[in-house]
């Protein structure tokens, strides 16, 4: 006795799967690699979290908040007026990272008289600082050289930056990265601007 069946073919049906198997398997792992890829972008861009020490920046960063460094961003471009930068001091890899705000670029006259800050001869904008109670270098007018920046903390009377003599002009080697996202304390958490 013969059974037909009705045009039934199993071992098609069989790999029609095992086809549709592999070729959802090679999607996943597709989709998997662009995940990594990704992944690793956003690592190397903005991997570096720094802590941030003292209250030189309040009120834009706080004295402990964790700070989202972009390493990337200065290789591609240099830092201009207004950024927050992370930096070692000197380059000196066993000291703890600074954070403060450009103030100078190369070729800027930077000054501080009777507690106000001029850039070029025109007044910086400080309407969110106090007065400037300690000029320091910056009592006579510094230009900035070459790759270089003058930075300054946020919080001017509390914070150890380009006025003195120990930091200075900070060169660009030296420089880690923008500070982009403080991501603790959690009330805190935000684009640093």
């Amino acid at each position: 006795m013969l059974f037909r069946t009705s045009g039934l073919n199993f071992r098609r049906k069989r790999r029609k799967m095992k086809l549709s198997t592999a070729k959802s398997a090679a999607a996943w792992a597709v989709e998997i690699l662009i995940v990594l890829l990704v992944a690793f972008v956003l690592v190397y861009c903005a991997g570096m979290r720094v802590t941030m020490v003292g209250n030189s920046m309040e009120s834009t960063v706080s004295d402990g908040s964790q700070i989202l460094v972009n390493r990337f961003i200065y290789n591609v471009k240099s830092p201009k007026s207004g950024d927050v930068i992370v930096f070692l001091p000197n380059g000196n890899e066993k000291s703890h990272y600074y954070v403060k705000r450009v103030i100078g670029v190369p070729g800027d006259k930077v000054q501080i008289k009777s507690g106000l800050l001029y850039v070029n001869g025109e007044l910086y904008d400080t309407e969110d600082t106090d007065t400037i109670k300690n000029a320091g270098v910056a009592e006579e007018e510094i230009t900035v050289g070459e790759d270089e920046y003058f930075v300054l903390g946020d919080n001017r009377n509390s914070s150890e930056d380009s006025r003195y003599a120990n930091i200075g002009n900070i060169k660009k080697e030296y420089i880690k990265g923008k500070a982009w996202f403080v991501v603790r304390p959690f009330k805190k958490m935000g684009r640093i601007r």
